[in-house]
Protein backbone atom coordinates (compact mmCIF):
# COMPACT_ATOMS: atom_id res chain seq x y z
CA UNK A 1 0.00 0.00 0.00
CA UNK A 2 2.94 1.99 0.70
CA UNK A 3 3.90 2.26 -2.71
CA UNK A 4 0.33 2.74 -4.51
CA UNK A 5 0.46 5.93 -1.77
CA UNK A 6 3.78 6.90 -3.53
CA UNK A 7 2.75 6.22 -7.15
CA UNK A 8 -0.48 8.50 -6.66
CA UNK A 9 1.90 11.38 -5.20
CA UNK A 10 3.99 10.65 -7.94
CA UNK A 11 0.95 10.98 -10.29
CA UNK A 12 0.04 14.44 -8.40
CA UNK A 13 3.27 16.22 -8.80
CA UNK A 14 3.62 15.26 -12.81
CA UNK A 15 0.07 16.45 -13.28
CA UNK A 16 1.67 19.59 -11.81
CA UNK A 17 4.31 19.67 -13.58
CA UNK A 18 2.77 19.46 -16.77
CA UNK A 19 0.37 22.45 -15.86
CA UNK A 20 3.48 24.67 -15.18
CA UNK A 21 5.98 23.64 -17.26
CA UNK A 22 9.70 24.58 -16.18
CA UNK A 23 11.37 27.36 -16.67
CA UNK A 24 12.98 27.88 -20.25
CA UNK A 25 10.23 24.79 -21.49
CA UNK A 26 6.74 25.22 -22.58
CA UNK A 27 3.99 23.19 -22.07
CA UNK A 28 4.35 20.85 -25.08
CA UNK A 29 8.20 20.08 -24.74
CA UNK A 30 7.95 19.51 -20.60
CA UNK A 31 5.13 17.05 -21.51
CA UNK A 32 7.13 15.41 -24.27
CA UNK A 33 10.07 14.99 -22.05
CA UNK A 34 8.28 13.57 -18.92
CA UNK A 35 8.70 9.73 -18.72
CA UNK A 36 6.85 6.76 -17.46
CA UNK A 37 7.10 6.73 -13.74
CA UNK A 38 7.62 3.23 -11.92
CA UNK A 39 7.24 3.34 -8.25
CA UNK A 40 9.21 0.61 -7.62
CA UNK A 41 12.09 3.32 -8.25
CA UNK A 42 11.06 4.90 -5.15
CA UNK A 43 13.55 3.96 -2.16
CA UNK A 44 12.54 4.91 1.57
CA UNK A 45 14.53 7.72 1.59
CA UNK A 46 11.94 8.96 -1.42
CA UNK A 47 8.96 9.56 0.26
CA UNK A 48 7.16 12.44 0.14
CA UNK A 49 5.25 13.53 2.97
CA UNK A 50 1.73 14.34 2.18
CA UNK A 51 -0.93 17.30 2.91
CA UNK A 52 -3.99 17.12 4.72
CA UNK A 53 -6.20 17.38 1.16
CA UNK A 54 -4.22 14.68 0.34
CA UNK A 55 -3.98 12.79 3.23
CA UNK A 56 -7.64 12.35 3.26
CA UNK A 57 -7.46 10.77 -0.59
CA UNK A 58 -5.13 8.22 0.68
CA UNK A 59 -7.22 7.53 3.62
CA UNK A 60 -10.48 7.18 1.05
CA UNK A 61 -8.14 4.78 -1.05
CA UNK A 62 -7.14 2.57 1.47
CA UNK A 63 -10.36 2.07 3.53
CA UNK A 64 -12.83 2.46 0.25
CA UNK A 65 -10.65 2.02 -3.15
CA UNK A 66 -9.06 -0.65 -1.76
CA UNK A 67 -11.12 -2.75 -0.63
CA UNK A 68 -13.45 -2.89 -2.85
CA UNK A 69 -10.93 -3.62 -6.12
CA UNK A 70 -9.94 -6.63 -4.20
CA UNK A 71 -13.24 -7.49 -3.97
CA UNK A 72 -14.37 -7.81 -7.62
CA UNK A 73 -12.84 -11.50 -8.47
CA UNK A 74 -14.49 -12.93 -5.58
CA UNK A 75 -17.76 -11.11 -6.11
CA UNK A 76 -17.74 -11.79 -10.25
CA UNK A 77 -16.93 -15.80 -9.33
CA UNK A 78 -19.93 -16.32 -6.47
CA UNK A 79 -22.16 -14.03 -8.68
CA UNK A 80 -21.50 -16.34 -11.44
CA UNK A 81 -21.99 -19.36 -9.42
CA UNK A 82 -24.78 -18.12 -8.28
CA UNK A 83 -26.65 -17.28 -11.34
CA UNK A 84 -25.56 -20.43 -12.83
CA UNK A 85 -27.57 -22.01 -10.00
CA UNK A 86 -30.55 -20.03 -10.66
CA UNK A 87 -29.94 -18.18 -7.67
CA UNK A 88 -30.68 -14.08 -7.55
CA UNK A 89 -28.11 -11.79 -8.23
CA UNK A 90 -27.65 -8.37 -6.33
CA UNK A 91 -28.56 -5.21 -8.65
CA UNK A 92 -25.88 -2.78 -9.17
CA UNK A 93 -25.65 0.86 -11.18
CA UNK A 94 -23.81 0.60 -14.63
CA UNK A 95 -21.00 3.10 -15.69
CA UNK A 96 -17.22 2.95 -15.76
CA UNK A 97 -15.23 2.70 -12.59
CA UNK A 98 -12.80 5.29 -13.99
CA UNK A 99 -15.32 8.02 -13.84
CA UNK A 100 -15.84 8.52 -10.71
CA UNK A 101 -17.98 6.10 -10.04
CA UNK A 102 -16.33 3.99 -7.03
CA UNK A 103 -19.93 3.07 -6.10
CA UNK A 104 -19.85 0.47 -8.88
CA UNK A 105 -17.68 -1.11 -7.19
CA UNK A 106 -16.76 -4.04 -6.40
CA UNK A 107 -18.39 -5.61 -9.45
CA UNK A 108 -20.07 -8.65 -10.15
CA UNK A 109 -23.71 -6.89 -9.95
CA UNK A 110 -26.67 -7.24 -12.53
CA UNK A 111 -26.28 -3.47 -13.43
CA UNK A 112 -29.08 -1.55 -14.54
CA UNK A 113 -28.67 1.45 -16.79
CA UNK A 114 -30.12 4.83 -16.43
CA UNK A 115 -33.48 7.05 -16.38
CA UNK A 116 -33.45 8.13 -20.45
CA UNK A 117 -35.79 10.96 -19.73
CA UNK A 118 -33.07 12.78 -17.64
CA UNK A 119 -30.71 12.45 -20.46
CA UNK A 120 -28.24 14.37 -21.70
CA UNK A 121 -27.54 14.42 -17.99
CA UNK A 122 -26.42 17.88 -16.29
CA UNK A 123 -22.85 16.55 -15.90
CA UNK A 124 -23.23 15.65 -19.67
CA UNK A 125 -23.92 18.88 -21.11
CA UNK A 126 -21.03 20.24 -19.20
CA UNK A 127 -18.30 17.97 -20.23
CA UNK A 128 -19.99 17.79 -23.70
CA UNK A 129 -20.09 21.57 -24.49
CA UNK A 130 -16.65 22.36 -22.50
CA UNK A 131 -15.28 19.78 -25.63
CA UNK A 132 -16.96 21.10 -28.23
CA UNK A 133 -15.56 24.52 -27.72
CA UNK A 134 -12.28 22.72 -27.34
CA UNK A 135 -12.62 21.39 -30.60
CA UNK A 136 -13.59 24.02 -32.56
CA UNK A 137 -10.83 26.46 -31.08
CA UNK A 138 -8.31 23.33 -31.75
CA UNK A 139 -9.84 23.72 -35.71
CA UNK A 140 -9.76 26.79 -35.95
CA UNK A 141 -6.40 27.09 -35.00
CA UNK A 142 -5.43 24.23 -37.53
CA UNK A 143 -7.27 25.55 -40.69
CA UNK A 144 -7.90 29.08 -40.09
CA UNK A 145 -11.28 28.93 -40.31
CA UNK A 146 -14.65 27.94 -38.51
CA UNK A 147 -15.54 24.60 -38.14
CA UNK A 148 -18.74 23.58 -40.08
CA UNK A 149 -19.11 20.36 -41.01
CA UNK A 150 -19.08 17.42 -38.56
CA UNK A 151 -19.29 13.87 -38.25
CA UNK A 152 -19.88 11.88 -35.08
CA UNK A 153 -20.35 8.52 -34.14
CA UNK A 154 -21.81 8.12 -30.96
CA UNK A 155 -22.55 3.80 -29.12
CA UNK A 156 -25.19 3.10 -26.99
CA UNK A 157 -22.63 0.84 -24.34
CA UNK A 158 -20.62 4.87 -23.70
CA UNK A 159 -23.69 6.56 -23.50
CA UNK A 160 -25.09 4.31 -20.85
CA UNK A 161 -21.95 5.06 -18.79
CA UNK A 162 -21.92 8.79 -19.29
CA UNK A 163 -25.05 10.14 -19.58
CA UNK A 164 -25.10 11.56 -22.89
CA UNK A 165 -22.08 13.33 -23.60
CA UNK A 166 -21.96 12.74 -27.46
CA UNK A 167 -25.51 14.09 -27.97
CA UNK A 168 -24.59 16.55 -25.63
CA UNK A 169 -21.06 17.64 -27.50
CA UNK A 170 -23.44 17.51 -31.14
CA UNK A 171 -26.05 20.13 -29.42
CA UNK A 172 -23.22 21.91 -28.25
CA UNK A 173 -21.48 22.44 -31.89
CA UNK A 174 -25.02 23.15 -33.46
CA UNK A 175 -25.75 26.14 -30.87
CA UNK A 176 -28.19 24.49 -28.64
CA UNK A 177 -29.23 24.01 -25.11
CA UNK A 178 -30.87 21.09 -23.35
CA UNK A 179 -33.53 22.96 -20.47
CA UNK A 180 -33.96 20.37 -17.76
CA UNK A 181 -37.17 20.30 -15.51
CA UNK A 182 -36.15 21.87 -11.82
CA UNK A 183 -37.39 19.34 -9.36
CA UNK A 184 -36.79 16.32 -10.98
CA UNK A 185 -34.32 16.99 -13.50
CA UNK A 186 -35.76 15.36 -16.27
CA UNK A 187 -35.10 17.08 -19.97
CA UNK A 188 -37.98 19.05 -20.95
CA UNK A 189 -37.12 21.10 -23.92
CA UNK A 190 -34.48 22.63 -26.09
CA UNK A 191 -33.31 26.04 -26.41
CA UNK A 192 -31.62 28.02 -29.69
CA UNK A 193 -28.51 29.45 -28.30
CA UNK A 194 -28.64 33.30 -30.84
CA UNK A 195 -25.72 33.86 -33.40
CA UNK A 196 -24.93 36.97 -30.90
CA UNK A 197 -24.24 35.02 -28.09
CA UNK A 198 -22.92 31.74 -29.72
CA UNK A 199 -20.28 33.93 -31.13
CA UNK A 200 -19.57 31.90 -34.15
CA UNK A 201 -21.51 29.73 -36.65
CA UNK A 202 -23.42 26.58 -36.15
CA UNK A 203 -21.77 22.96 -36.73
CA UNK A 204 -23.95 20.80 -38.83
CA UNK A 205 -24.06 17.42 -37.32
CA UNK A 206 -24.14 14.22 -38.77
CA UNK A 207 -24.62 10.89 -36.27
CA UNK A 208 -23.70 7.49 -37.19
CA UNK A 209 -25.54 5.79 -34.24
CA UNK A 210 -24.90 1.75 -33.16
CA UNK A 211 -28.07 -0.40 -33.55
CA UNK A 212 -27.91 -0.16 -29.82
CA UNK A 213 -28.07 3.04 -29.10
CA UNK A 214 -30.98 3.31 -31.71
CA UNK A 215 -32.75 0.17 -29.66
CA UNK A 216 -32.30 1.75 -25.83
CA UNK A 217 -32.07 5.69 -26.61
CA UNK A 218 -35.09 6.45 -29.03
CA UNK A 219 -35.34 9.75 -27.14
CA UNK A 220 -32.06 10.79 -27.70
CA UNK A 221 -33.20 10.35 -30.92
CA UNK A 222 -36.01 12.06 -31.12
CA UNK A 223 -34.48 15.32 -28.90
CA UNK A 224 -31.60 15.77 -31.63
CA UNK A 225 -33.94 15.35 -34.35
CA UNK A 226 -36.26 18.40 -32.74
CA UNK A 227 -33.03 20.13 -32.61
CA UNK A 228 -31.99 19.54 -36.60
CA UNK A 229 -35.80 21.00 -36.91
CA UNK A 230 -34.85 23.61 -34.78
CA UNK A 231 -31.74 24.99 -35.96
CA UNK A 232 -32.77 24.35 -40.11
CA UNK A 233 -35.98 26.50 -39.58
CA UNK A 234 -33.59 29.63 -38.46
CA UNK A 235 -33.48 32.65 -40.68
CA UNK A 236 -29.60 33.12 -40.84
CA UNK A 237 -26.88 32.95 -43.14
CA UNK A 238 -25.68 30.01 -45.05
CA UNK A 239 -22.35 30.56 -43.75
CA UNK A 240 -23.90 31.29 -40.28
CA UNK A 241 -26.20 28.64 -40.62
CA UNK A 242 -24.83 25.48 -42.63
CA UNK A 243 -27.51 22.98 -41.65
CA UNK A 244 -30.31 25.39 -42.20
CA UNK A 245 -29.22 26.06 -45.88
CA UNK A 246 -28.22 22.56 -46.83
CA UNK A 247 -32.00 21.64 -45.33
CA UNK A 248 -33.56 24.38 -47.77
CA UNK A 249 -31.73 23.00 -50.85
CA UNK A 250 -32.48 18.86 -49.89
CA UNK A 251 -35.93 19.40 -48.47
CA UNK A 252 -35.21 17.62 -45.26
CA UNK A 253 -33.39 18.16 -41.93
CA UNK A 254 -32.19 14.52 -40.54
CA UNK A 255 -28.86 13.90 -39.68
CA UNK A 256 -29.03 10.63 -37.64
CA UNK A 257 -28.20 7.74 -39.78
CA UNK A 258 -27.31 3.85 -39.08
CA UNK A 259 -27.87 0.51 -40.04
CA UNK A 260 -31.18 -0.97 -40.75
CA UNK A 261 -33.84 -1.70 -38.24
CA UNK A 262 -32.28 -5.43 -36.23
CA UNK A 263 -28.97 -4.80 -37.75
CA UNK A 264 -25.96 -3.98 -35.59
CA UNK A 265 -22.30 -3.32 -36.84
CA UNK A 266 -20.91 -1.11 -40.13
CA UNK A 267 -20.18 -3.66 -42.58
CA UNK A 268 -16.84 -3.50 -43.12
CA UNK A 269 -15.53 -6.52 -40.45
CA UNK A 270 -16.37 -9.42 -42.72
CA UNK A 271 -14.54 -7.38 -45.80
CA UNK A 272 -11.89 -7.42 -43.85
CA UNK A 273 -11.52 -10.36 -42.51
CA UNK A 274 -12.15 -12.26 -45.91
CA UNK A 275 -9.91 -9.88 -47.34
CA UNK A 276 -12.44 -9.00 -50.39
CA UNK A 277 -11.71 -5.61 -51.07
CA UNK A 278 -9.11 -3.99 -53.30
CA UNK A 279 -9.30 -0.12 -52.35
CA UNK A 280 -10.16 2.11 -49.57
CA UNK A 281 -13.29 2.95 -51.53
CA UNK A 282 -14.65 -0.69 -51.05
CA UNK A 283 -14.51 0.00 -47.54
CA UNK A 284 -16.14 3.23 -48.09
CA UNK A 285 -19.00 1.53 -50.22
CA UNK A 286 -19.74 -1.33 -47.55
CA UNK A 287 -20.31 1.18 -45.18
CA UNK A 288 -22.41 3.41 -46.91
CA UNK A 289 -24.54 0.32 -47.85
CA UNK A 290 -24.54 -0.74 -44.18
CA UNK A 291 -25.21 2.87 -42.76
CA UNK A 292 -28.08 4.19 -45.85
CA UNK A 293 -30.81 4.15 -42.99
CA UNK A 294 -32.42 7.75 -41.72
CA UNK A 295 -33.81 7.44 -38.67
CA UNK A 296 -36.75 10.48 -38.13
CA UNK A 297 -39.06 10.94 -35.38
CA UNK A 298 -39.18 13.32 -32.87
CA UNK A 299 -39.63 14.02 -29.09
CA UNK A 300 -43.24 15.12 -28.49
CA UNK A 301 -46.61 14.73 -25.29
CA UNK A 302 -45.63 10.81 -25.99
CA UNK A 303 -43.35 9.54 -23.54
CA UNK A 304 -41.13 8.08 -26.21
CA UNK A 305 -40.94 9.15 -29.78
CA UNK A 306 -41.84 7.12 -32.91
CA UNK A 307 -38.56 6.79 -34.47
CA UNK A 308 -39.22 5.47 -37.98
CA UNK A 309 -36.65 4.40 -40.28
CA UNK A 310 -36.03 5.66 -44.32
CA UNK A 311 -33.87 4.51 -46.42
CA UNK A 312 -32.16 7.27 -47.82
CA UNK A 313 -28.12 6.50 -49.31
CA UNK A 314 -27.99 9.78 -51.64
CA UNK A 315 -29.04 11.57 -48.40
CA UNK A 316 -26.52 10.02 -46.52
CA UNK A 317 -23.86 10.36 -49.20
CA UNK A 318 -24.99 14.46 -49.47
CA UNK A 319 -24.02 14.62 -45.99
CA UNK A 320 -20.88 13.26 -45.94
CA UNK A 321 -19.28 14.80 -49.07
CA UNK A 322 -19.61 18.12 -46.62
CA UNK A 323 -17.86 16.63 -44.19
CA UNK A 324 -14.84 18.39 -42.92
CA UNK A 325 -13.99 16.29 -39.65
CA UNK A 326 -14.59 12.75 -38.28
CA UNK A 327 -14.98 12.25 -34.72
CA UNK A 328 -15.07 9.82 -32.16
CA UNK A 329 -15.24 10.26 -28.18
CA UNK A 330 -13.73 7.32 -25.73
CA UNK A 331 -15.11 8.44 -22.18
CA UNK A 332 -12.73 5.49 -20.02
CA UNK A 333 -9.25 4.60 -19.99
CA UNK A 334 -10.16 0.82 -19.63
CA UNK A 335 -9.50 0.26 -22.77
CA UNK A 336 -8.06 1.58 -26.22
CA UNK A 337 -8.70 1.69 -29.40
CA UNK A 338 -7.25 -1.72 -30.94
CA UNK A 339 -8.60 -3.41 -27.86
CA UNK A 340 -12.11 -3.55 -30.69
CA UNK A 341 -13.59 -3.97 -33.84
CA UNK A 342 -15.59 -1.34 -33.36
CA UNK A 343 -13.04 1.60 -33.39
CA UNK A 344 -11.85 1.44 -36.87
CA UNK A 345 -15.70 0.37 -38.33
CA UNK A 346 -17.31 3.45 -36.90
CA UNK A 347 -14.47 5.84 -37.02
CA UNK A 348 -12.53 4.46 -39.74
CA UNK A 349 -16.10 3.28 -42.33
CA UNK A 350 -16.80 7.12 -41.43
CA UNK A 351 -13.54 8.34 -42.76
CA UNK A 352 -13.21 5.87 -46.00
CA UNK A 353 -17.44 6.57 -46.85
CA UNK A 354 -16.59 10.86 -46.70
CA UNK A 355 -13.31 10.03 -48.63
CA UNK A 356 -15.18 7.79 -51.38
CA UNK A 357 -18.37 10.63 -51.75
CA UNK A 358 -16.00 13.62 -51.92
CA UNK A 359 -12.62 12.60 -52.81
CA UNK A 360 -10.91 14.37 -49.70
CA UNK A 361 -9.58 13.09 -46.46
CA UNK A 362 -11.20 14.36 -43.26
CA UNK A 363 -9.75 15.56 -40.57
CA UNK A 364 -9.58 12.43 -37.71
CA UNK A 365 -10.01 13.51 -34.12
CA UNK A 366 -10.53 11.77 -31.22
CA UNK A 367 -11.81 12.66 -28.42
CA UNK A 368 -10.44 11.87 -24.38
CA UNK A 369 -13.47 12.24 -22.22
CA UNK A 370 -12.17 9.64 -19.65
CA UNK A 371 -11.35 12.59 -17.18
CA UNK A 372 -14.41 14.86 -17.48
CA UNK A 373 -12.88 17.59 -15.44
CA UNK A 374 -10.41 18.27 -18.21
CA UNK A 375 -11.03 16.42 -21.93
CA UNK A 376 -8.54 16.41 -24.37
CA UNK A 377 -9.10 15.93 -28.00
CA UNK A 378 -6.25 15.04 -30.53
CA UNK A 379 -5.88 13.60 -34.00
CA UNK A 380 -6.21 10.33 -34.74
CA UNK A 381 -3.08 9.81 -35.51
CA UNK A 382 -1.40 10.58 -32.13
CA UNK A 383 -3.24 8.24 -30.06
CA UNK A 384 -2.44 5.16 -32.62
CA UNK A 385 0.74 6.47 -31.74
CA UNK A 386 0.25 6.63 -27.92
CA UNK A 387 -1.37 3.29 -27.95
CA UNK A 388 1.22 1.38 -30.10
CA UNK A 389 3.77 3.01 -27.74
CA UNK A 390 2.41 2.21 -24.75
CA UNK A 391 0.56 -0.82 -25.16
CA UNK A 392 1.67 -3.10 -28.36
CA UNK A 393 5.47 -2.61 -28.20
CA UNK A 394 5.70 -2.39 -24.01
CA UNK A 395 7.31 -5.37 -22.90
CA UNK A 396 5.61 -5.31 -19.63
CA UNK A 397 2.11 -6.05 -21.79
CA UNK A 398 3.96 -8.46 -24.01
CA UNK A 399 5.20 -10.73 -20.88
CA UNK A 400 1.52 -9.79 -19.39
CA UNK A 401 -0.49 -11.63 -22.09
CA UNK A 402 1.83 -14.65 -22.07
CA UNK A 403 0.54 -15.43 -18.68
CA UNK A 404 -2.32 -15.81 -20.60
CA UNK A 405 -1.69 -18.21 -22.98
CA UNK A 406 -4.31 -19.02 -26.01
CA UNK A 407 -6.10 -16.04 -24.98
CA UNK A 408 -2.96 -13.60 -24.99
CA UNK A 409 -2.03 -14.59 -27.94
CA UNK A 410 -5.38 -14.33 -29.34
CA UNK A 411 -5.34 -11.10 -28.18
CA UNK A 412 -1.87 -9.89 -29.46
CA UNK A 413 -3.11 -11.06 -33.22
CA UNK A 414 -6.88 -9.25 -32.96
CA UNK A 415 -4.68 -6.15 -32.12
CA UNK A 416 -2.54 -6.22 -35.17
CA UNK A 417 -5.84 -7.04 -37.14
CA UNK A 418 -7.65 -3.90 -35.71
CA UNK A 419 -4.61 -1.67 -36.63
CA UNK A 420 -4.13 -3.38 -40.33
CA UNK A 421 -8.06 -2.32 -40.35
CA UNK A 422 -7.43 1.38 -39.35
CA UNK A 423 -5.19 1.63 -41.69
CA UNK A 424 -7.02 -0.03 -44.55
CA UNK A 425 -9.86 2.13 -43.71
CA UNK A 426 -8.15 5.66 -42.74
CA UNK A 427 -4.25 5.58 -44.18
CA UNK A 428 -3.07 7.06 -40.55
CA UNK A 429 -1.03 4.57 -39.46
CA UNK A 430 2.76 5.17 -39.41
CA UNK A 431 4.42 2.90 -41.43
CA UNK A 432 7.02 2.14 -39.25
CA UNK A 433 4.71 0.27 -36.84
CA UNK A 434 4.30 -2.69 -38.99
CA UNK A 435 8.19 -3.33 -38.51
CA UNK A 436 8.10 -2.49 -35.06
CA UNK A 437 5.54 -4.98 -34.41
CA UNK A 438 7.13 -7.33 -36.59
CA UNK A 439 10.50 -6.89 -35.03
CA UNK A 440 9.14 -6.56 -31.04
CA UNK A 441 6.60 -9.57 -31.84
CA UNK A 442 7.69 -12.06 -34.27
CA UNK A 443 11.59 -11.30 -34.17
CA UNK A 444 11.94 -12.36 -30.51
CA UNK A 445 12.80 -16.39 -29.57
CA UNK A 446 10.75 -15.52 -26.03
CA UNK A 447 7.36 -14.41 -28.06
CA UNK A 448 7.76 -17.12 -31.15
CA UNK A 449 8.46 -20.00 -28.20
CA UNK A 450 5.16 -18.79 -26.38
CA UNK A 451 3.14 -18.29 -29.51
CA UNK A 452 4.54 -21.78 -30.63
CA UNK A 453 3.86 -23.39 -27.71
CA UNK A 454 -0.29 -21.86 -26.86
CA UNK A 455 -1.49 -20.57 -30.20
CA UNK A 456 0.46 -21.18 -33.43
CA UNK A 457 -3.00 -20.11 -35.16
CA UNK A 458 -2.57 -16.50 -33.86
CA UNK A 459 1.29 -16.54 -35.15
CA UNK A 460 0.11 -17.82 -38.29
CA UNK A 461 -2.53 -14.68 -38.72
CA UNK A 462 -0.11 -12.34 -37.54
CA UNK A 463 2.53 -13.17 -39.98
CA UNK A 464 -0.28 -13.55 -42.62
CA UNK A 465 -2.01 -10.34 -41.26
CA UNK A 466 2.00 -8.01 -41.62
CA UNK A 467 2.45 -10.05 -44.97
CA UNK A 468 -1.18 -8.58 -46.43
CA UNK A 469 -0.16 -5.18 -45.38
CA UNK A 470 2.75 -5.51 -47.27
CA UNK A 471 1.20 -6.53 -50.54
CA UNK A 472 -1.18 -4.04 -50.33
CA UNK A 473 1.04 -1.22 -50.06
CA UNK A 474 0.25 -0.53 -46.53
CA UNK A 475 3.97 -1.30 -45.09
CA UNK A 476 5.95 0.19 -47.70
CA UNK A 477 9.84 -0.05 -45.36
CA UNK A 478 9.67 -3.74 -45.45
CA UNK A 479 12.70 -5.33 -46.19
CA UNK A 480 12.97 -8.81 -49.04
CA UNK A 481 14.68 -10.78 -45.94
CA UNK A 482 11.70 -9.41 -43.10
CA UNK A 483 9.27 -10.82 -45.79
CA UNK A 484 10.97 -14.61 -46.07
CA UNK A 485 10.77 -14.81 -42.57
CA UNK A 486 7.47 -13.96 -42.65
CA UNK A 487 6.63 -16.67 -45.24
CA UNK A 488 8.90 -19.11 -43.06
CA UNK A 489 6.43 -18.29 -40.34
CA UNK A 490 3.58 -18.59 -42.29
CA UNK A 491 4.53 -21.97 -43.14
CA UNK A 492 6.07 -23.05 -39.67
CA UNK A 493 3.24 -22.51 -38.10
CA UNK A 494 0.75 -24.34 -40.99
CA UNK A 495 3.12 -27.15 -39.76
CA UNK A 496 2.21 -27.01 -36.09
CA UNK A 497 -1.32 -26.33 -36.57
CA UNK A 498 -1.63 -30.03 -38.75
CA UNK A 499 0.46 -31.63 -35.70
Amino acid sequence: MVLLEQWALRLVQQELEEAVPAEGTTGLASLGAARAFNPLELGPKAALTPGPATEAVLQHLRQRLQPALLACGDAERNALLRGLEGGRIAAGPSGAPTRGRPDLLPTGRNFYSVDLRGMPTEAAWDLGRRSAELLLELHLQEQGDDLRQLALSVWGTATMRNGGEDIAQALALMGVRPIWDGPTRRLIGLEVIPLSLLGRPRVDVTLRISGLFRDAFPQLVGWFNQATRLVAALAESGRDNPLAEAAQREGHWGRVYGSAPGAYGAGLQGLIDSGHWEERGDLGDAFLNWSQWRYDGEMGAAAAPAIEAELDRAGLEQRLAQVQVVLHNQDNREHDLLDSDDYYQFQGGLSAAVERVSGQRPALWFGDHSRSQRPRLHRLERELDKVLRSRLLNPRWIEGVQAHGYKGGFEMAASLDYLFAYDASTGRVPDWSYGAISSTWLNSAEVLAFLRRSNPWALRDMAERLLEAHHRGLWEGAEAPEIERLRQLVLESEALIEV
